[in-house]
């Protein structure tokens, strides 16, 4: 076993991983935080964030479960979410300022099935301004505040599925099955300025990350109100199996 794995021996209650049904609003670290302070624990990680806008899987690490974040990020991820058509937001996604509005009234399903065909496989993709990337030490979204622009190295990224779920304009709805460091706001941002109207990230839901999915996940709600996290903790000897 990788050297990175928390050893078996005297694994407590609290070590291990604990999937939670993100709700939209607070960030992946608001709800690292709550977690820790109602349940008075020393460690607790996540293995990847959502923005603040998204709903659905966040992986928390817990207790000698923060050694393992990196294996649970590295895992390939699914999302579900909708697109808008017509509006350019600076952020990508409904949160930002819009940027331009185009004419989205002659777009067709099939010309948006063709964009999304063209992103299955691998592709480069430059991270947007507003992300957590940090350049010479500074993240991006910082540099964004100030309406700094900067160059960012584009990143190898990889579609396995690019689906189209529903059209119904200028709301696109679709599923998209990618790797880590993919940023969907970004497909749906290029496929804007590809189509010549514009787009944005009107709403995103992560469903699985590797095995683990969000019907296995608890709302924050039930969390919050609970007295403890018995039966709720995913065991790392149970976990650890579903990383390989």
């Amino acid at each position: 076993m990788p050297s990175s794995s928390p050893s078996f021996c005297a694994l407590g209650p609290h070590d291990g991983l604990l999937l939670v049904d993100k709700p939209s609003g607070p960030t992946s670290h608001d709800i690292v935080a709550k977690i820790r302070r109602r349940f008075q624990l020393p460690k607790v990680g996540h293995g990847g964030t959502l923005d603040p806008m998204a709903t659905g899987l966040l992986v928390l690490l817990t207790g000698r479960g923060t050694k393992i974040s990196e294996r649970v990020m590295g895992h390939d991820k699914t999302y579900e979410g909708t697109f808008r058509l017509g509006i350019t937001t600076d952020s990508q996604d409904a949160e930002g300022r819009v940027l331009a509005q185009g004419d989205a009234s002659g777009i067709r399903q099939d010309q948006i099935l063709e964009e999304m065909q063209k992103r299955l496989g691998d592709q480069m993709q430059t991270p947007p301004m507003v992300s957590a990337i940090k350049i010479n030490g500074v993240a991006l979204y910082k540099l964004a505040r100030k309406g700094q622009s900067v160059e960012r190295p584009p990143k190898l990224i990889h579609l396995y599925r690019f689906e189209l779920l529903a059209f119904t304009p200028p709301d696109v709805r679709f599923v998209v099955e990618c790797t880590k460091g993919t940023y969907v706001r970004t497909l749906a941002h290029d496929i804007g300025q590809a189509l010549g109207c514009g787009a944005h990230l009107a709403q995103l839901r992560r469903t699985h990350i590797g095995t683990f999915s969000v019907a296995e996940a608890h709302s924050l709600e039930a969390l919050m109100a609970a007295d403890t996290l018995e039966g709720k903790i995913l065991p790392l000897t149970a976990a650890l199996p579903r990383l390989v």
